[in-house]
């Protein structure tokens, strides 16, 4: 029986026509839309009785194409479908312990942002040290006003506040350069938090929290999102008269954070549309979401408050974020595109090609590396090694892929035949490199190749992981201060193990030390500490194999403290903490790999300041006078490289 049928679907169930034309198939082959379509389009037919055949990928692709992005009013959006996208990456993201990032990081990750499509970058908290108000403000003027592409999209710039004055002064003066700046402040507003931690009434709350948003307002931000902490945990009418109270007071956007993770998928979204049904003039600004991920339901969280009415999502890259991190943005916004029918036709502005590239910066420079298996940016997101899901994905990929690599950016094949030898040069390397997404030129692309042609006279074949670490090795460094020239060791059972260290400063001029040490690594980095000069403590160590095989290159992650400097106030708590720095480094010596982590943490560290010359010379004065101590925290090494007196965690 031959049969065509036709239907249509779009956000406003606009017709736009699909046709099915199969003469063996006894019954329509139709796609499974909203109810509201199918029941106008076969009121007799249930939407369990509709067969779903595999969905083609071109079609696949074009169900997740971008619409267009309304115009940016802050508090409103004029598409009632559009999702704005709030990415708290370089502010919730880098209180992860390890996960400081130097201005320079921050801002190349902002640029990345803004390429992404994000709607707004919280861009830190300005008030935490003098480092990260500059930081905030360099990300206001240089991402703040320049078209990330060729659409002209502008990304809103914010700066985070505790809801006092210094506090709101600092922020608006990192965020006022841009062309869209936005102050973000917040008071706790659940019993636990007003008792223990703030010693505040209600009535104190109420009164703080609005005289603070009216107090922003009167510095010219028109763009003002204030946030009752732990809102998941606060009693549900003081919060609404927490938020009646901001918005008379001029709050554009209200965000309502699970701030512990505490909430399940059906409270939260139950408590936004509470808050949308029983807070006046609610419909005069955005609700926003910021779940955490405490008991693993960060992004459910989020996606059941957009279902429920939030128009404003907050996240971060990789879900990096306090304790067990933050809805993920890569996460939530495939989610979105992938089941559009299912969360009310929603969309977003986000680019998602470039979300393998903006996971892999904040990977690197962060130093929290993605676990294997992270949905969407994982190394085996993509990967299958089963012979059934093999088999089925030869015969066809939809069978266990319901995201093509492609829309994120991820391009693991080889499509122009290049193997890549000894023998290859510079266009076969960039040609592979365009390929993965980096597109450099000039010094860094002789840096990755010089090494790229050390290690492939000691490999037979570079696989597309060798190539990619010694991408992350070279492009994914901190501003140099000072880099490895030569290193020699002596190790074994036979005697005490040496190092020969040559380190090279920026201006060109070679220091070289000599120590012993209970290992190879240990020596290693006390011939570093002799030649830097600065006291630290080590805090963290670990090593992997990029690859299999003995040939494997080494990846090598550290994280140090600086003894006596680099202390931050920590936003929710107040507290002043030291900050710490994390460094990798790569290479098929798994000493050498070492080494460059350290000194990659340590060029982190002395870059994070841009210190005068006279603060620079009291320091180095000052560091001469000090000790040297280091606590080793191992995860995983391979024991020739541990110190005799390391601990293993």
């Amino acid at each position: 029986m031959a049969m065509a049928i036709s239907i249509s679907i779009s956000p406003n169930h606009n017709p736009v026509s699909f046709s099915s034309n199969t003469n063996p198939c006894p019954r329509p082959s139709i796609l499974l839309f909203p109810k509201p379509c199918i029941s106008s389009a076969f009121p007799s037919l249930s939407r369990r009785s509709l067969p779903s055949p595999p969905l083609p990928r071109s079609l696949l692709a074009a169900r997740c194409s971008l619409l267009p992005r309304p115009e940016y009013i802050p508090n409103r959006i004029d598409d009632p479908s559009y999702v704005r996208i709030f990415d708290t990456t370089l502010r919730d993201g880098e209180q992860s312990p390890g996960a400081t990032m130097t201005s320079k990081e921050k801002l190349a990750i902002a640029r990345q942002l803004a390429r992404l499509g994000v709607d707004i970058i919280e861009a830190g908290f300005p008030a935490s040290s003098p480092d990260d108000l500059e930081a905030v403000r360099s990300i206001a003027i240089e991402v703040g006003n320049i078209p990330a592409d060729e659409s002209g999209h502008v990304p809103v710039i914010c700066g985070l506040a505790r809801c006092n004055k210094k506090d709101i002064d600092a922020a608006w003066e990192a965020v006022r350069h841009a062309k869209r700046p936005r102050v973000h402040t917040f008071i706790a507003t659940s019993e636990i938090h007003m008792k223990y931690k703030l010693k505040k009434s209600r009535e104190e709350v109420v009164r703080i929290a609005s005289e603070m948003v009216a107090y922003a307002r009167s510095l010219g931000c028109e763009d003002v999102e204030f946030s009752p902490e732990d809102a998941g945990r606060s009693d549900r009418e003081f919060l609404y008269y927490v938020l009646e109270e901001v918005i008379k007071a001029g709050a554009t956007t209200v965000n309502i954070p699970d701030t512990v993770g505490y909430t399940l998928p059906s409270e939260f979204g139950r408590l936004i549309a509470d808050i949308k049904a029983n807070t006046h003039g609610i419909e005069n600004v955005i609700i926003s979401t910021h779940c955490q991920n405490d008991l693993g339901l960060a992004t459910a969280n989020t996606l059941a408050g957009a279902y429920a009415g939030a128009r404003q999502l907050e996240v971060t890259v990789n879900g990096i974020g306090e304790r067990a991190g933050n809805a993920s943005l890569e996460e939530v916004v495939m989610a979105i595109k992938c089941r559009k029918e299912l969360v009310g036709g929603l969309h977003t502005g986000i680019n998602s090609k470039h979300i393998v590239m903006a996971s892999k910066m904040v990977a690197e420079y962060s130093g929290l590396h993605v676990q294997p298996h992270k949905a969407i940016v994982g190394a085996n997101a993509f990967a299958h090694e089963s012979g059934i899901h093999q088999d089925g994905m030869l015969k066809y990929k939809g069978t266990y892929e319901i995201i093509s690599p492609e829309d994120i950016g991820l391009s693991r094949s080889n499509e122009s035949g290049i193997v890549l030898g000894k023998l290859s040069g510079r266009h076969a390397l960039r040609s592979r490199l365009l390929e993965f997404g980096y597109d450099i030129n000039g010094k860094e692309l002789d840096d990755v190749f010089k090494r790229f042609k050390e290690v492939a006279e000691k490999k037979k074949h570079i696989s597309d992981d060798d190539i990619e670490a010694l991408i992350s090795d070279e492009i994914f460094q901190p501003q140099v201060v000072w880099s490895l020239g030569d290193l020699q060791v002596t190790c074994g059972t036979l005697g005490l193990s040496t190092a020969t260290v040559k380190l090279i400063t920026t201006d060109g001029e070679e220091k070289i030390a000599c120590s012993i040490g209970t290992g190879p690594v240990d020596a290693a980095y006390k011939a570093v500490d002799s030649i830097v000069q600065i006291p630290v403590t080590l805090q963290e160590y670990s090593m992997n194999a990029v690859t299999e095989g003995i040939d494997a290159i080494a990846t090598t992650r550290v994280v140090i403290r600086g003894d006596n400097s680099h202390t931050s106030t920590h936003a929710l708590t107040g507290e002043s903490v030291h900050r710490t720095f994390s460094g990798s480094g790569a290479g098929m010596d798994i000493v050498v790999s070492s080494v460059r982590a350290y000194i990659s943490a340590l060029n982190k560290m002395l870059g994070f300041q841009d210190l005068s010359a006279s603060k620079a010379a009291a320091a180095k004065d000052k560091s001469f006078q000090l000790g040297f101590t280091r606590v080793y925290r191992i995860r995983r090494c391979d024991k020739a490289t541990l110190p005799s007196n390391a601990k293993k965690a």
